[in-house]
């Protein structure tokens, strides 16, 4: 139940100085989204009012906003990654067109619906600047305060003592634009519910974000931006009644499952600061990032012994730090150059203690708990440089044609060159086809992607089955994509796109033991294919949209570490394709 203050007029200009400002940051956001070209690619955007118009307004997540985009599924809460066109994860975020590098994933959101001006959903053969993760590209623009201006709070709830206080405010001053929001959240149930009771056990959550965003105009030509945002997420892994002990710890034989106290700790921090400067015919952004991520999972030591053999204390922290360039160049107009950069370099921590039990000879546990401890770092750097033109050849052709080049030094060091092209094919008014193909370079995420000390856990109670721990590697594919658009009548518009992909060494990701966080591995093939069909209909106040996607992710053979697996499944996998665990054939 949001209440305004008086002066908030919140999606409508303010008149006036703040007028005229935010006529002349629409002029710097149009240069700045001719920087990066979505020519020959499948978008679906939310505009603040289609946000605002959702049953939960600007409190929608960002993961169920974008869930009504094609070909867009989720995990269950237990993890809650998105899966765009059946990929796992590797789906990359930009706020103002700058990248927002990977955290350590966990449970929670890191962004917050309530700052986003528009969002959009980018599928299909991405352009060369794109790299890294490109299943998709979620294109965020924030809000301002020259756009947005004055401000509100609101307290909004619901079931299992849900309850979520928020503020947001927004003005000008001078030259300078300023929006902040912050939320606090607080439920029963912060991560789904493992039995059919209406109550979980043990699933508290509590939660905070913030997001701040700056702009100044230095001068008619150079614009400077700031944008900072924080969450800090507690979390209780919620229990299941009823399990059976399996192992002895501490001379504890038994253990009421239901009163396990399992609890994670995710904190994430990024800032970001950007330089536009738009002179004649070019444009360019010089922007510095920054981020922190932390992910703390704390086991119930005796119980987690009792029932997994094992009782995990494990901490994932990374600390980033990176420059992305950016910058186009209109020879005429049917010609557009446009090159860029990318640098990062990555701190990770990987730190794990263990209590576990000794196996005797023949194989059963002795209680006679002890720790192992097994901690990786690394520092780590990604370099990409990337050019590409795009060319109307016609007045209904257009041709957009690059290639870029990626470097990674990280656990594993590889490099690839990779060419992208993309056709556009307009024959008469609403009616759009396009096709694309991109080769593309997946690292892995590195925080994940560290190798593990088998050697300390043999002969206990988590030596794994199979005994090989190759390291993660980067992915490497060849994606098709094609489709077209149609305006059927009046407001009415259809679509439908189809893709494949053929990767070597897929990236997944799987959990090991019994702390709830990920480790990267790789399939020597995978394939991925499907289509999508959607339609949109507008008409004056009235929106009604629907989509369809039927798609597979098919892999086979794992071949890096593989201890994750069971033996008898690593040997089935080794020569069958199976369909990847977050395959969703109809959504």
């Amino acid at each position: 139940m949001p209440s305004a203050t008086p002066e908030a007029t919140n999606g409508t200009p303010a008149s006036g100085a703040a007028s005229e400002l935010a006529a002349k940051n629409a002029t710097f956001n149009a240069a700045r989204d001719n920087l990066l070209t979505q020519i020959g690619t499948s978008s679906y955007g939310f505009s603040q009012q289609a946000i605002q118009a959702l049953p939960q307004g600007t409190e929608t997540p960002v993961d169920k906003v974008l869930l009504q985009a094609p070909g867009v599924t989720q995990d269950s809460a237990a993890s809650g990654d998105l899966h765009v066109r059946n990929e796992h994860a590797n789906l990359q975020y930009r706020i103002n067109g700058i990248i927002l590098p990977d955290g350590v994933s966990g449970f929670g959101q890191v962004l917050e619906t309530q700052f986003v001006g528009s969002l959009s959903l980018v599928t299909g053969a991405l352009p060369a600047e794109y790299g890294y993760r490109t299943s998709g590209l979620v294109d965020i623009q924030t809000k301002s305060g020259s756009q947005d201006p004055g401000g509100s709070i609101g307290v909004y709830g619901g079931s299992q003592k849900t309850l979520t206080p928020s503020i947001e405010y927004g003005g000008t001053t001078g030259d300078t634009d300023y929006f902040f929001t912050g939320r606090y959240f607080t439920s029963d149930e912060g991560i789904e519910n493992p039995t059919s009771s209406f109550t979980p056990i043990h699933d508290d959550t509590e939660q905070g974000r913030a997001f701040g965003y700056v702009s100044t105009l230095l001068n008619p030509t150079t614009r400077l931006s700031f944008i900072t945002g924080s969450s800090v997420q507690n979390f209780q892994i919620p229990n299941s009644p009823g399990q059976i002990p399996m192992f002895p710890a501490f001379g504890i034989t038994n253990f009421n499952s239901s009163l396990l106290n399992e609890n994670q700790l995710e904190q994430n921090y990024y800032d970001v600061l950007a330089l536009q400067r738009k002179l004649g015919d070019a444009d360019m952004q010089l922007a510095y990032f920054a981020r922190y991520s932390d992910l703390h999972f704390t086991p119930d030591e005796v119980g987690d012994i009792i029932f997994n053999g094992v009782a995990s204390n494990v901490e994932r922290q990374s600390f980033l730090n990176g420059i992305q360039g950016d910058g186009s160049y209109k020879f005429n107009p049917t010609n557009t150059l446009r090159s860029g950069f990318f640098v990062s370099a990555e701190r990770t921590a990987a730190d794990s203690t263990s209590t576990v039990l000794p196996l005797d000879a023949a194989g059963n546990p002795i209680d006679a708990p002890f720790n192992v401890t097994d901690n990786v770092s690394k520092l780590g750097w990604l370099l990409g440089v990337y050019m590409q033109d795009e060319w109307k050849l016609t007045d209904t052709l257009t041709l957009n044609a690059g290639i870029r080049f990626d470097q990674m030094y990280q656990f594993v060091d590889a490099n690839q060159f990779s060419p992208r092209v993309n056709l556009v094919y307009r024959p008469f008014a609403g009616t759009a086809f396009h096709a694309g193909y991109a080769r593309y370079f997946t690292p892995p995420p590195q925080v994940a992607a560290g190798p593990t000390d088998l050697a300390s856990v043999q002969n206990t109670t988590q030596q794994p089955g199979v005994n090989l721990d190759s390291p993660a590697l980067p992915e490497r594919s060849h994606y098709f994509d094609a489709g077209v658009t149609q305006k059927v009548l009046p407001g009415l518009e259809l679509g439908v796109d189809g893709y494949y992909k053929r990767a070597q060494d897929l990236l997944d990701d799987g959990q090991f033991g019994a702390a709830l966080v990920l480790d990267a591995f790789n399939y020597k093939t995978g394939i991925n294919e499907g289509i999508e069909v959607k339609a949109t209909y507008e008409n004056d106040g009235f929106k009604a949209y629907g989509n369809i996607a039927v798609a597979q992710q098919k892999a086979t053979d794992v071949v890096s570490n593989q201890f994750l697996f069971d033996p008898v499944e690593f040997a089935f996998i080794a020569d069958h394709f199976i369909y990847t665990d977050h395959t969703q054939i109809v959504t």
